[in-house]
């Protein structure tokens, strides 16, 4: 088994902008190798330095020149050329021998990076995968605080060794650029930026995230003692077009209706998680708006249950003075919930845009871990009579028992109302077989969640508070031994 050999990419300097992966596999090589000028001091290992181990192999490919001449018979390009391929050998000693080899590259390493030297000579040949790392080009504008290219600009990135001409018409034809390889080449970028009218455009960037970092206008550098780890950049030609701030009250405000579902995030559709994080404030029931996750850009406006037209005014009243107002619900908004009342409420503010977004209803929910006992007609009926008397209540219970539609029963019971499940199970009766199937669902999509299969004759009022809901079948609802519960979509 041959060894694998790894190329990653360090990033511009910073060793907290090293990946997580190449920090891992550093930690895990065998050999880490890497480049070095004639001095030896290798910029690569200090970045990597603190994520090495002991006991690892270090290979140092020291280059034989950088920019001085040479006698080798094939000059320059020649001797580049023998140093790389002793260096692929040297490694394939190791990979040979079944190690992991980690090869260093600052930046990126596919991107004007030494490692891609040995990537052509060893990567058909072993295992290799290359992580790429963040590019001195991206590290520059973070530095700068300025975008590098927006919507359809181009960015280029141009080597400062091209001729002087070359440059120039580049970065005249060009939206943003970015320069590298300044160093002993520095003079004539600058005077290719003037040639292209940019020169007052451009920055000035030097060992971007490290200890020495430099930032300056590029006209204002002085040449003698420009380093190679430098860069011109032409940030973004919209970098220079600041957007003022708008004032909350310029056509921002808005209420939107949020149906939260009948409990936690999985429950919640996508377009009320964007309702809700575009948000600058929250109203609500005390414990439906407790249900959304706290965000300190926000402000919660908590309320009790019982005030729903006063809730909804002040929602409004919010949004008119531009604020983005999120109304939450539990289950969906439009079913004995807050749509109703904002949208009765919105007759006086005109001005004022109302959205519903919808959410799934708690007779959803239960009917799911039921089965599918709402599989064909149903009704659903509130038994509070809060906002509507009993006998109308008893009314439209008894007319959906005659048309023999299942119903799915809301509010059946709270601390102040306990007679009205067993009075609605007495009309019901009047109408349906004591076997008719009856769901109770508790808590569903909660921690308390419980889900109860009995009979219509059989239905204990003490089992059921606010915190149900009732699923009552037709005569062709069937429950299976399994205790799932269906209505057949044909009907007899």
């Amino acid at each position: 088994m041959t060894g694998r050999l790894y190329g990653v990419g360090l990033g511009p300097g910073d060793p907290e902008l090293v990946t997580v992966r190449t920090a891992r596999l550093i930690g895990e090589a065998d050999v880490i190798a890497y480049h070095a000028a004639r001095h030896g001091r290798s910029i690569a290992r200090s970045i990597a330095l603190p994520y090495m181990r002991e006991g690892q192999v270090e290979e140092l490919l020291l280059y034989p020149l950088t920019t001085e001449t040479t006698d080798h018979p094939g000059g320059y390009q020649g001797a580049l050329d023998d140093f790389y391929a002793d260096c692929a050998e040297r490694l394939a000693a190791h990979l040979d021998a079944g190690r992991t080899v980690v090869v260093l590259a600052e930046g990126d390493p596919l991107f004007y990076g030494s490692y891609m030297h040995m990537h052509k000579r060893l990567a058909h040949r072993y295992p290799t995968e290359v992580v790429p790392g963040v590019t001195s080009v991206s590290a520059a504008a973070a530095v700068l605080g300025r975008p590098l290219v927006e919507r359809d600009e181009v960015l280029t990135v141009l080597p400062g060794t091209l001729p002087a001409q070359v440059l120039a018409e580049r970065l005249r034809d060009t939206d943003s650029a970015a320069v590298l390889k300044l160093g002993r080449t520095f003079g004539k970028v600058r005077d290719a930026l003037a040639e292209a009218g940019r020169l007052d455009d451009a920055w000035y960037v030097e060992r971007a995230t490290m200890g020495a970092e430099r930032v300056a206008p590029l006209k204002d550098v002085d040449p003698d003692g420009v380093p190679y780890f430098s860069l011109a950049l032409l940030a973004s030609p919209a970098e220079r077009t600041f957007v003022p701030e708008r004032p909350m009250d310029e056509g921002r405000g808005e209420v939107a209706v949020v149906g939260l579902g009948p409990a936690g995030r999985p429950w919640l559709t996508p377009e009320a998680q964007e309702a809700l994080a575009a948000a600058t404030d929250l109203v609500g029931y005390g414990p439906y708006v407790d249900r959304v996750a706290p965000n300190p850009r926000q402000r919660r406006h908590r309320t009790d249950n019982r005030v729903e037209a006063e809730r909804a005014r002040h929602a409004l009243e919010l949004a008119r003075d531009g604020a983005r107002v999120a109304v939450v619900s539990s289950g969906d908004p439009g079913v004995f919930a807050m749509a109703s009342a904002v949208l009765e409420a919105a007759a006086d503010f005109p001005d004022v845009p109302v959205r519903v977004v919808p959410g799934l209803t708690a007779a959803q929910a239960v009917a799911a871990r039921a089965g599918a006992p709402l599989g064909h007609d149903y009704c659903v009926l509130s038994l509070s009579d809060l906002l509507k008397p009993w006998e109308v209540v008893a009314e439209r219970l008894s007319a959906a028992a005659r048309a023999d539609l299942v119903l799915a029963i809301y509010n059946p019971a709270s601390r102040s109302r306990t007679w009205q499940v067993a009075a609605a199970r007495d009309l019901l009766l009047e109408h349906r077989a004591p076997d008719t199937p009856v769901v109770i669902g508790r808590d569903v999509g909660g921690p308390q969640e419980s889900v109860t299969v009995t009979t219509l004759g059989e239905l204990d009022p003490g089992q059921v508070d606010m915190r149900c809901l009732l699923i009552i079948g037709s005569s062709t609802t069937r429950a299976t031994e399994g205790g799932v519960v269906y209505t057949p979509r044909r009907y007899p």
